[in-house]
């Protein structure tokens, strides 16, 4: 069974009874007393969970919180009420100010950072546009989402790149050892390589900063998948060093669905050509490359709610508790007989996301059972290497919940 066929598979399947019963109503940050020793345990109260499973895959987007849902709703209601007023006011303004709070989020400038739909819109928007000659080379990882792949090799079609795919190492022994991955496959030819902050599989979190050092050394220029990165950890966009980097607001930022961000480093914004052209082709700004007509604007509001209610929590204390959550069930299993583990032990490679393989099953059938049996809800992933499913908790998360899990894992393992 297919990861398609699963997701089907479930949809018909019914949910049960509810394993762990929530309150109705979730309620605002203000009403938390974040010094408590229970801070995670009130913070749940702030999201409407789903009683009748675990909800273990919040990579593919991660449901607002009920404080931000409300505040997006009332946008959804002021814009319509306003209509073409707004729309013809100001949208580009309040556009511009959210893709300005990103950029402040992770130390970038606003000059170098535009909204954009999802990552692959970001990352899709600097393959399309670069200025690419027959012949010019391409790196990417097989373990790289797969229409990100799939982009290069249109790429290859249209301007006749080469392409060449590399395998990132599930458990390196060190940085060196990813590095060494990435410049065997340089050569004279090679302009751009992609490579993700996060891998989205597994969770490993690659050092990207050591990469781009040695990708610019070469002359060769750094594109960043922080698919998964943006709202799970902390990081500064400068201090990577990367010249091109997309995100998914939608995932761990909880922004509402179709979010994303583009950031380009201002000297290699007028490098690259937009995919859609914009009304004035002289802009010389990165709205040059920002070009999609009318769209969602609730969503672009609500970006600055979302990222307050990141704020409230604080970012590093999310990133802990993201990781803390991930280490406590994988570390119970790393070493159980008949569990493979494919996410890093290091804390440094790793965070919220994880990936488990009971070795006697199929990852799709591993996914059907702890549904079917355990009401946990996790992705399937089988390729790339990697066989198992993808676990993401959330801060909403309990140790009671991943103590099921864990339970779940030993059983099915025998």
């Amino acid at each position: 069974m297919n990861k398609r066929s699963f997701l089907k598979s479930l949809a018909v399947a019914g949910l049960g009874t509810s394993l762990i019963p929530q309150e109705a109503k979730a309620f605002s940050l203000d009403n938390l007393d974040f010094s408590a020793e229970d801070i995670w345990d009130q913070l749940r109260k702030v999201y409407r969970l789903n009683p009748d499973y675990i909800n273990l895959e919040n990579g593919n987007y991660c449901f607002l919180p009920e404080e931000t849902l409300e505040k997006y709703m009332a946008h959804i209601r002021d814009i319509n009420y306003q209509a073409a007023y707004y729309m013809r006011t100001v949208q580009f303004d309040n556009k511009a100010k959210s893709a300005a709070a990103v950029a402040a989020l992770l130390g970038a400038s606003a000059e170098e950072v535009v909204l954009t739909r999802n990552t692959t819109e970001s990352l899709d928007l600097i393959i399309s546009g670069y200025p690419w000659s027959p012949g010019d080379e391409a790196i990417y990882a097989n373990q790289d989402y797969g229409t990100m792949q799939t982009m290069f090799e249109l790429a290859a079609k249209r301007w006749g790149v080469k392409t060449v795919k590399i395998d990132i190492p599930t458990h390196p022994k060190n940085d060196e050892e990813v590095i060494e991955v990435y410049r065997k496959a340089i050569t004279p030819k090679t302009k751009l390589m992609m490579v993700p902050h996060i891998v989205n599989i597994t969770g490993h979190i690659l050092p990207v900063r050591k990469i781009a050092d040695m990708a610019h050394e070469h002359g060769v220029e750094i594109m960043l998948d922080g698919a998964h990165a943006v709202g799970q950890f902390t990081f500064d966009l400068h201090e990577l060093d990367c010249d091109y980097y997309g995100s998914s607001l939608h995932k761990w930022l909880s922004v509402p669905l179709g979010c994303g961000m583009l950031f380009v480093k201002k000297e290699k914004i007028a490098k690259i050509e937009p995919l859609l052209a914009p009304g004035n082709l002289e802009l010389k700004t990165i709205l040059y490359l920002n070009q999609i007509g009318t769209h969602p604007v609730a969503t672009d509001l609500t970006v600055l709610d979302a990222i307050e209610f990141h704020n409230r929590i604080g970012g590093k204390k999310k990133e802990e508790r993201l990781r803390f959550l991930q280490k406590y069930w994988s570390d119970q299993v790393r070493e159980y007989p008949g569990i493979a583990v494919n996410t890093p032990k290091e804390s440094e490679r790793c965070c919220g996301i994880g990936n488990v393989w009971v070795e006697k099953m199929t990852p799709a059938d591993m996914g059907k059972v702890l549904f079917e049996k355990y009401k946990i809800y996790t992705a399937p992933i089988d390729g790339a290497g990697i066989k198992g499913v993808r676990v993401c908790p959330n801060v909403f998360t309990s140790t009671s919940e991943l103590d099921h899990l864990v339970k779940a894992l030993k059983e099915m393992a025998g």
